[in-house]
């Protein structure tokens, strides 16, 4: 008895013990981060405001980022079942503890033991949540979560139970875009809360856990489970009885997706001023009623965007058909529930069998008929639903092929029929040079239950696919720099890789005209310059080097001009040796290439350097405004709500040939702008603009002459291999870059005249339509002389043939000495010497 008792009193010892060492603990923790801590009076009267959104200069939307409503709901507005599905789902006890709830935390402390201090779930309550949501990050961390727990103690002493429910409510993520449960309501249901059904209230209070992975539009079976799990606790914990958790958890998914619609697409750009909004304001970006005024012309960028989609889906259909984005998609939404992951509801599922069997039930009762389709297409029908359109390329899945008929059921439930003229160019690809036979049948192509792509054209719908190349296009205002259209990719919903500003790709020939540049003003060459167009073996890069012209021949002595309108590798090679690298390098910074991004060795030549597009743009738009060194820009002004003055307002350097040399600044429309610095000699640049009119009337650009118009100059590109394909090309009112090539670096099979000049055809065509041609005066100092075209010296009046070419007037070749036919020179007695001097 006697050591029962002595027993007893030491458990006691040691509990008293184990509590005073956990009350120590709790205090030198609070003692120890309350200093560090944020105020959390500072929730009190939080108000969301408005979104970030973002415009063209001509005031078109093209982008909108934040929250969805200025001022959050209160808790009085927000329906009761709607309160208690998220306590069901997120914390039960909410309106009963202190901030923290001790079992749950109990589970975080296993878990950070077992994990080596890193916490899995947390244990959060509602009011730890909104501690992290609002004044804390989000990593997981021992530290963070001591820090979480104390300033929820503090939450509950300062704030009341509904104050802190409305703050969670109001600033929770539930995907797609959406914070908040009134943003929810109208993204999913496009419904006010007070209108949302039972079922509906459970599937949003179900987000929290997983925005994503238990989406009802990404994931809707398994959204069916997490919702049907909520309704459960909620009948478990007395919110709904027997009758409302029956009805409930057999209704289908109701829920829609609701987008803001954009006026003009342009969601690169878009997403450029969001990332610079964050830079400039931080989080207060999303929130402070900022609003953005771009450069984008609205009808040059839907010109742009239009031209580079039309491009990439000719050149991909020239190029053959790489299969089905999808396959053995389930029919219906029971099927597809059968099939699902349950990764991440094992806590759900774990709770009940009845969570299952209702999920499956509902999913029964999700059933959609389609006219002409045997069967449920429940699951069709979501899975098209969530498949984003690529451009115009809509998503659609084979319901039956017939011979030389597909029919396809399409996002909007109809059945569309694609005939042969519309399937039979789907060759099987097999490389980007080689495609196989035409296919047999339909059947051949894709089978029921394949996710496809088709394209409505003037001939009736087409069977197409996700281009397998990318491409970029961005135009400039030459005068400024103002960027007026960019498109970075075929689409953004497929990659928001922005290849206009982000891609570094070897500039390959649309280089050259820079080198040629350079030799005009720097290294005394005319355009009747005769280079030797032969082969040559040289050490460069770390080792030995032999290029080649494109098509494998060489044409010996070549004039500059000849060499530049035929993209003649070899005389380009030749003519950066004579210039001298050094001089060439530092003249190409006054392009904006900085040095140490350009290859130190003669293969800058030919574009061996990785540049943007956006780089190229702006080095050819200082060709087209006369030599002045503009910069690109995009942001125009920023604004803020209540504000009466902008933010920020750019004021650009600006290019004028017609000011003086003495002038530093600049009126136009009545607002005084900085002058642009000259970089090129206008005389050099004269004739090489003129060459550059030789690539479009005779050499690899040939393809602009439909276009029609006497101004436009420009230079195709490709690199090795058809990696890259390029064409940059302006007028004095516009420069335009288009690149085309894969993003892993792969060939594209195609040259720029094949691949990027029909891009900046089809945009130009229609961004220059109704304007006048303007092609620029004759700089003074710039004369014509007739010259030989084989030796590029000038000719004497007296001597017959040759032809035209412009030069300085300071850097006139020598005369072409006098020859005389071989008779003259037996007569005379001078044979062999063909000159007109030695005979007279």
């Amino acid at each position: 008895m006697k050591l029962f008792r002595r027993l007893l009193i030491s458990a006691l010892w040691l509990l008293l013990s184990l509590s005073a060492a956990g009350v120590l603990a709790v205090i030198g923790a609070a003692l120890y981060f309350a200093p560090g801590l944020p105020d959390v009076r500072q929730l009190q009267g939080y108000e969301l405001q408005t979104p970030l959104r973002i415009y063209t200069r001509d005031d078109k939307l093209i982008g909108e980022f934040g929250e969805q409503r200025r001022k959050p709901v209160d808790f009085e507005t927000v329906p009761q079942d709607m309160v208690q599905a998220f306590l069901a789902a997120e914390d039960a006890r909410f309106f009963e503890h202190f901030g923290v709830d001790p079992k749950g935390l109990a589970r975080a402390a296993v878990e950070l033991v077992f994990s080596g201090g890193d916490i899995q779930s947390g244990g959060s309550t509602i009011t730890m949540q909104v501690a992290r949501n609002y004044l804390l990050t989000l990593d997981r961390t021992f530290t963070r979560k001591i820090r979480e727990i104390l300033l929820s103690l503090q939450m509950e002493q300062i704030l009341s139970k509904q104050e802190i429910f409305e703050l969670y409510v109001n600033k929770i993520y539930l995907g797609q875009g959406a914070y908040g449960i009134a943003a929810a309501a109208t993204t999913y249901y496009d419904k006010p809360l007070a209108e949302l059904s039972l079922a509906e209230k459970a599937m949003i209070a179900g987000l929290p856990k997983a925005p994503s992975a238990l989406n009802p539009l990404s994931n809707p079976e398994r959204s069916l489970i997490r919702r049907n799990w909520i309704l459960y606790r909620m009948r478990e914990l007395g919110y709904i009885d027997q009758s409302a958790y029956q009805r409930a958890v057999k209704q289908p998914i109701t829920a829609r997706e609701q987008t803001t619609r954009v006026e003009v697409e342009a969601p690169y750009v878009a997403e450029m001023a969001r990332q610079f909004a964050v830079e400039r304001f931080g989080d207060t970006a999303y929130t402070g009623g900022y609003r953005i005024t771009t450069t984008l012309d609205s009808k040059l960028q839907t010109d742009a965007r239009q031209a580079l989609i039309q491009g990439l889906i000719d050149y991909d259909r020239r190029h053959g058909w790489r299969g089905a984005e999808q396959t053995d998609i389930p029919t219906s939404l029971v099927e597809a529930q059968d099939n699902t992951q349950q990764e991440g509801l094992e806590e759900e599922l774990a709770e009940s069998d009845e969570i299952i069997k209702t999920a499956r039930q509902a999913a029964q009762s999700s059933e959609v008929k389609v006219a002409g389709i045997d069967g449920d297409v429940s699951n069709w029908l979501k899975v098209l639903e969530r498949t984003p359109d690529l451009g115009p390329l809509q998503p659609a899945i084979v319901v039956s092929t017939d011979a030389r008929q597909m029919q396809v059921l399409t996002q909007q439930a109809k059945l569309v029929t694609l005939d042969w003229n519309g399937l039979k160019w789907a060759r099987d690809y097999k490389s980007p040079k080689w495609r196989g036979e035409v296919p047999a049948n339909a059947a051949a192509i894709a089978k029921r239950g394949s996710l496809v792509r088709i394209l409505e054209t003037d001939d009736g719908w087409r069977l197409s696919q996700k281009p397998g190349t990318e491409g970029a296009i961005v135009a400039l205002d030459p005068q400024d720099g103002a960027i007026r259209a960019l498109q970075g990719g075929f689409s953004f919903a497929a990659s928001s890789f922005n290849r206009v500003t982000q891609a570094q790709r070897q500039a390959g020939s649309i280089f050259k005209p820079f080198i040629y540049l350079a030799a005009l003003q720097e290294g005394n060459m005319t355009a009747a310059t005769v280079v030797n167009d032969a082969p040559v073996v040289m050490s460069d890069m770390g080792g030995s080097w032999r290029p080649e012209n494109a098509e494998g021949e060489f044409q010996g002595p070549t004039r500059l001009r000849v060499g530049l309108y035929e993209s003649r590798n070899l005389v380009t090679i030749r003519v950066l040796q004579t210039l001298g690298l050094d001089k060439a390098l530092r003249f190409l910074e006054r392009f904006g290439f900085a040095e140490d991004r350009l290859p130190n060795g003669l293969s800058l030549a030919l574009g061996s350097a990785s540049l943007s597009p956006l780089e190229m743009a702006n080095a050819y738009a200082i060709l087209a405004n006369g030599g002045f060194k503009v910069s690109p820009w995009y942001i125009q002004r920023v604004e803020k709500t209540g504000e009466q003055q902008p933010l920020l307002e750019y004021t650009p350097q600006v290019a004028c040939r017609d000011c003086s040399t003495e002038a530093d600044e600049v009126g136009i429309d009545g607002k005084r702008y900085p002058l642009a610095p000259r970089v090129v000699d206008p005389q050099a640049l004269y004739i090489l603009r003129d060459i550059l009119r030789d690539v479009i009337e005779r050499g690899t650009g040939r393809g602009a002459l439909d276009l029609e118009r006497s101004d436009i100059v420009g230079k195709t590109g490709t690199t090795n291999d058809q990696r890259d394909a390029w064409f940059s090309g302006f007028n004095n009112q516009l420069v335009a870059t288009v690149w085309v090539g894969k993003d892993n670096n792969e060939s594209t099979g195609e040259y720029g005249s094949q691949a990027a000049l029909p891009i900046w055809k089809l945009f130009m065509r229609q961004a220059l339509k109704g304007t006048p041609e303007i092609v620029p005066e004759r700089p003074a100092g710039i004369v014509t002389a007739r010259i030989d075209p084989d030796t590029g010296r000038r000719l004497q009046d007296d001597q017959p043939g040759g032809i035209e070419e412009i030069f300085r007037e300071s850097n006139l070749p020598d005369y072409e000495p006098q020859r005389i036919d071989s008779e003259l020179e037996d007569s005379s007695g001078s044979q062999g010497t063909g000159t007109y001097e030695a005979i007279f």
